[in-house]
This record gives C-alpha cells, sequence and structure tokens, in this order.
C-alpha cells in the first residue's frame, strides 16, 4: 500500500447512495473515518457497517463522519442502507477508482481462484485532509471500537 500515515488523502468524486455527487473535499476541516468494505449485505461487511451505525453518536461526538465505499451500485448501497438503517453515507465505487486510489483494490483468493476485490481497510483523515490512521485487512468484529479508540 503505497499511502502512509501522514500522506494527503486522495481526492474522491463518487456518487452516494442517492445518486448525488460526492467529494471529499466537501469535508475539509472534519475528521473522516473512511472503510472500504468489500460487498453490501453480506456478513462481514453489514457486521462492520453495523458496528460503525450503533456507535455514530460517538463518533458524532467526536466531530467525526463516517463514510463507507464498496464497489457496489448506488442502488445496491441504498438497499443496503435503508435494510440496517445505516445513518451514515455509503459510496458507490462501480469502477473501483475509489478503491485504487487508496491502494485497497487488490488480488484476493477465494477457494483457490484468484480474483481482484477491496481488501477490508479504514482510513482516518484528519481535518486538514491527512490521513492520521490506517487499518489494514480489518476484522469486522469490534473494529468500530477499534478505530474509535484512536480519535
Amino acid at each position: 500500500m503505497a499511502l502512509k500515515v501522514g500522506s494527503k488523502a486522495p481526492a474522491l468524486q463518487l456518487t452516494d447512495e442517492a445518486g448525488n455527487k460526492f467529494s471529499l473535499s466537501s469535508l475539509k476541516g472534519k475528521t473522516v473515518v473512511l472503510y472500504f468494505y468489500p460487498k453490501a449485505d453480506t456478513p462481514g461487511c453489514t457486521l462492520e457497517s453495523c458496528e460503525f451505525r450503533d456507535h455514530s453518536a460517538a463518533f458524532a461526538g467526536k466531530d467525526a463522519v463516517i463514510i463507507g465505499i464498496s464497489p457496489d451500485s448506488e442502488k445496491a448501497q441504498t438497499k443496503f442502507k435503508n435494510k440496517f438503517t445505516l445513518p451514515f453515507t455509503l459510496l458507490a465505487d462501480a469502477d473501483h477508482a475509489g478503491a485504487e486510489a487508496y491502494g485497497v483494490w487488490q488480488e484476493k483468493s477465494m477457494y483457490g481462484k484468484k480474483y481482484m476485490g477491496v481488501v477490508r481497510t479504514t482510513f482516518v483523515i484528519g481535518p486538514d485532509g491527512k490521513i492520521t490512521h490506517i487499518f489494514e485487512k480489518v476484522k469486522p468484529e469490534g473494529h468500530a471500537e477499534e478505530v474509535l479508540a484512536v480519535l
């Protein structure tokens, strides 16, 4: 992974679950928790997202904005957000440009087959737009508390 703590966070210009244009620069001055997950409404991604949901008040209390991002379509993100009442923005990264910019679009292996996909990773971006923490190869259970602990 080319990004390091202290690196300037790459610009993101994607659409959110409602089809609205989203730019990471719109959150300048705020702490951003940007978590990449492989696929909406799958067991690990649901657990991770619901833990962020359940701790969202604590993140807000630390003036942190949570943003989820996966290669799913806007429609899949909307369905996922509504099904689990997720109170934060989900970004659709269908062409995986965002995942590539952050270095999380990588070769993976399942049942002996190799394929490209998102490696579950979370970036904490400070108000100045620089990365303050990187959590790689995240285990979904307990991750939201792990991120809260560094804010």
